[in-house]
């Protein structure tokens, strides 16, 4: 699987549905790419083979083959992963899917970010919903099967996993360093591209400039200048799927200095040129 195909990324699900699933796998050295990030979705992936670590709000876990972990939309979220052959099934969905009657102890459970695991029997059966509702949303993701399968597979779950480490009582959105720096975080969670200094977004967080940068690495594992870029093209992968704007276009709107330079990055962060990433995610849509 190609890089491109990662969908633990920022995007929104495609509009009109309330949730989508995938399956993704990587060949043992195949490239991998992840960076701390957040998306506007909740998120519960079903890892088959794994070995790597989870970065969320309640600190750092290790993976291992059949866990769990749910991140809710907004929480930043990382995975480093190691070289072996990796698969996993991804569900995406709208936080308003567990504001329905019936899921009020779900949406309780379901607050911050958790890493998960279900034994025996248990995790058969999470498998088997997987399936199960992998196989009714390429059927018709907007049927009451589809939509009820989702709800089952949530209650079932909330109901049999086990936390690998109890929550902490703080998630990372009320932590210290992240309140620190949530004036700029509150920018990338808003703007598609955010083009600031270090100096200006230190002053804007009222930290000095090596204090912010040292903030700033704790959270997103990354300096500010390379968060910038990837927040960048990863706005960009999200346009070229869900917009009809041109590369041309997407690389001026996005304040990249001209469409070569957003090309050369794209395709070095995605191993994949804008141009057949657009070509391919609407091949997947339409599939």
């Amino acid at each position: 699987m190609n890089k491109f195909e990662v969908y633990c990324e920022p995007f929104c699900i495609r509009e009109g549905v309330q949730f989508e699933i995938h399956q993704v796998s990587y060949d043992e050295n195949a490239d991998y790419s992840c960076f701390m990030h957040f998306h506007e979705v909740h998120e519960i992936i079903v890892f088959d083979h794994i070995e790597g670590s989870y970065f969320y709000g309640q600190g750092t876990s290790a993976l291992e083959d059949d866990d769990v972990v749910f991140t809710p939309s907004l929480e930043t979220h990382d995975f480093e992963l190691s070289d072996k052959a990796k698969s996993w099934s991804i569900i995406q969905f709208l936080p308003e899917f567990l504001t329905q009657p019936g899921l009020e102890k779900e949406a309780a459970f379901l607050r911050q970010g958790m890493h998960l695991r279900l034994k025996g029997e248990h995790l058969t059966f999470l498998k088997q919903q997987v399936s199960w509702l992998q196989y009714s949303y390429l059927q018709n993701p907007l049927s009451n099967q589809s939509l009820t399968l989702l709800k089952l597979l949530i209650i079932w779950l909330v109901e049999h996993a086990i936390p690998v480490t109890p929550p902490h009582t703080q998630p990372i959105h009320l932590s210290k360093s992240y309140v620190k720096l949530e004036a700029v975080i509150n920018l990338f969670r808003h703007s598609a591209h955010v083009d600031m200094s270090l100096v200006e977004a230190a002053e804007l967080c009222h930290i000095s400039t090596s204090y912010f940068s040292r903030l700033f690495k704790s959270v997103f594992r990354c300096n500010f200048s390379e968060y910038t870029i990837r927040h960048k093209l990863y706005s960009a992968a999200r346009m070229l799927s869900q917009e009809k704007a041109s590369i041309t276009e997407i690389s001026y709107e996005l304040n990249f200095s001209n469409p070569s330079h957003f090309i050369a990055l794209f395709k070095k962060q995605f191993g994949i040129t804008p141009k057949k990433y657009r070509t391919q995610m609407q091949q997947r849509i339409d599939s």
